[in-house]
């Protein structure tokens, strides 16, 4: 099976780049779009100078609980950068959202609790809000993950979003909020 379709099959349809996306990125940005591609998994991800941004993790469920995941994140970690990611939150129907939570607060993963995040779906026109988790080696604040979350927003996710998909993204502003007013409960605490 092909990398894009194992994350196709794994991720929701509302937060899947399409494979033009991700190819165009791997091409044409492949100074910071990287796959880690094996057997068993998929990481996409992005690396600029000041962080990395996991845009994909995938491990099959036949070498899940093996140590893969811890890992892939134990390569990122060396690298001695804020590592970044989004998540859906907990969905008590789906078992892997609180299993991917979980694995990402083993790692040592924050929920950035003063950072809201939502988009709407151009694939299903519905607004889609995710949970921002940062690794941070330097103890870097919120509001630097909120400056790399931007930057990311602007140059993967909007990555030549109207010959893609025929209309663009909202604007950068209308989908990153932080402060008072983005103030989240912790995650993190729902699983306890």
């Amino acid at each position: 099976m092909n990398w894009y379709k194992k994350l196709n099959q794994y991720f929701p349809i509302e937060e899947m780049k399409s494979k033009e996306h991700m190819e165009a990125l791997l091409q044409e940005r492949k100074e910071i779009y990287h796959k880690d591609e094996g057997k068993h998994h998929v990481m996409m991800y992005a690396e600029l100078p000041d962080f990395i941004f996991i845009d994909y993790l995938f491990v099959s469920k036949d070498a899940r609980g093996e140590g893969l995941g811890s890992k892939l994140i134990k390569k990122l970690k060396n690298k001695k950068k804020p590592i970044i990611l989004e998540v859906e939150p907990i969905n008590y129907e789906d078992t892997d959202t609180e299993k991917r939570l979980k694995f990402y607060q083993k790692q040592g993963f924050r929920h950035a609790e003063s950072i809201g995040y939502e988009r709407r779906s151009l694939a299903t026109n519905e607004i889609n809000k995710l949970e921002i988790l940062y690794w941070a080696p330097n103890d870097e604040s919120e509001e630097n993950i909120f400056e790399a979350m931007k930057q990311t927003y602007s140059l993967i996710h909007t990555f030549k979003d109207k010959e893609l998909y025929g209309e663009s993204y909202q604007p950068v502003h209308e989908v990153l909020t932080i402060g008072e007013n983005s103030k989240q409960q912790n995650i993190f605490d729902e699983l306890s």
